[in-house]
């Protein structure tokens, strides 16, 4: 059997180095960050949402189905009241912006709370500890 350079070297690679591991704790979570942070999570929400709304909005006026619901409506109710004058594109759009801008101030308040609860309790509880290995 030869044993030549290449043979050891293949031997050497072939040994595994230890596994390191880094344990890590989180013990403070600063405000602003995380409202920052809350802000735009919120942000992005908010606009996922007013998307959405109107899609499903030209998706449901498109098919006719908005259409069928106001007939049914008109039949029950009367003649004169139609539901389209209440869920026009005007008020669907101005609605899930509205819905948008509270869902944004709430997400970051939310945040703002959040971060101030995790530092209260990070003194009694010690905190959130983290294991990272290297394998």
């Amino acid at each position: 059997m030869s044993n030549t350079v290449a043979d050891r070297l293949a031997k050497k690679t072939r040994k595994k180095a230890p596994a390191k591991q880094v344990r890590l704790k989180l013990v403070y979570v600063d405000f602003w960050s995380a409202v920052k942070f809350s802000f735009l999570v919120s942000i992005c929400l908010a606009i996922v949402g007013i998307v959405t709304a109107i899609l499903v909005y030209v998706v449901l006026q498109t098919t006719g189905v908005f259409g069928r619901i106001d007939a049914l409506f008109m039949d029950i109710v009367g003649e004169e009241n139609s539901l389209m004058n209440f869920i026009g594109f005007p008020q669907v759009a101005f609605f899930s912006v509205v819905v948008g801008v509270l869902n944004t101030i709430v997400g970051t308040a939310l945040g703002a709370i959040g971060s101030l609860v995790y530092n209260l309790l990070v003194r009694v509880l010690g905190g959130f500890q983290l294991g990272f290995s290297s394998n």
